[in-house]
């Protein structure tokens, strides 16, 4: 195992998360999943051989903790991917303001953690990845969510600053801005009302995230945007 690349996913769910715990197994890398309810990882776990560990990310010992316990399971990961957010919706006025504390923990801080134990473990090393995901939130504030556009904003000038900062040591920072609805499954109602590739596919994002871990440092990108071609921007 010495020699296998190695993938940590922080946040993971049946979504994006799933894709690119499949794509990275088929790539020959060991994978490690985190999430607060690990119990629902069995069946992808089983699918990809990947290891699941339970972790509150916007813990900070708790995110210490599943760093410690990777390495020591299967090695310092060589990409961590951070795909973990929270919103609480509705207007500024009726808003709870222990909803939007949650919403940014999770969305910006929590990213934060898992981007610092992924760069002591990287830095030390001289390499790695850390990929981070947006959305449109990310670049453009929407009415009633509030909650959402400050952490996605957070966690982009978080992904820039760390962009610079890392590069030099060899470590690649990478923010994808996520710019439309992403399909759940097969055969789900929002992509038939949208049209053909009216939403984005998990297994297509996923493949982006492996392009920008496997590109050339000749050519590297702070930040990648994808959205359906029907997208308006």
């Amino acid at each position: 195992m010495a020699d296998q690349e190695k993938a940590l996913i922080v946040g993971t769910g049946e979504g994006l998360s799933a894709s690119l715990a499949r794509l990275f197994a088929k790539e020959g890398m060991a994978v490690a999943l985190a999430s607060r309810n690990p119990g629902k990882l069995d069946a992808l776990c089983a699918e990809t051989g990947a290891n699941s560990y339970g972790c509150d990310a916007a813990d900070a010992d708790a995110v210490a903790k599943l760093f410690k316990d990777v390495e020591s399971d299967m090695g310092a990961p060589d990409v961590v991917v951070y795909n973990a957010s929270n919103r609480a919706r509705g207007p500024i006025t009726e808003l709870d303001p222990e909803a939007v504390k949650t919403a940014i923990l999770i969305s910006c801080y929590a990213g934060f953690l898992v981007a610092q134990q992924a760069a002591k473990q990287m830095v030390a090393r001289g390499s790695g990845s850390i990929l981070l995901t947006g959305a449109s939130a990310s670049v453009k504030g929407y009415p009633n969510s509030s909650s959402f556009a400050m952490g996605k904003f957070g966690l982009r000038g978080l992904a820039q600053s760390l962009a610079r900062e890392l590069q030099p040591q060899n470590i690649h920072v990478a923010h994808f801005v996520i710019d439309g609805g992403i399909e759940k499954a097969s055969g789900d109602p929002r992509a038939s009302e949208r049209g053909p590739d009216g939403m984005l596919h998990p297994d297509a994002i996923a493949r982006s995230y492996l392009d920008i871990h496997r590109q050339p440092r000749s050519a590297w990108s702070w930040e990648l945007e994808l959205r359906p071609w029907v997208e308006k921007f």
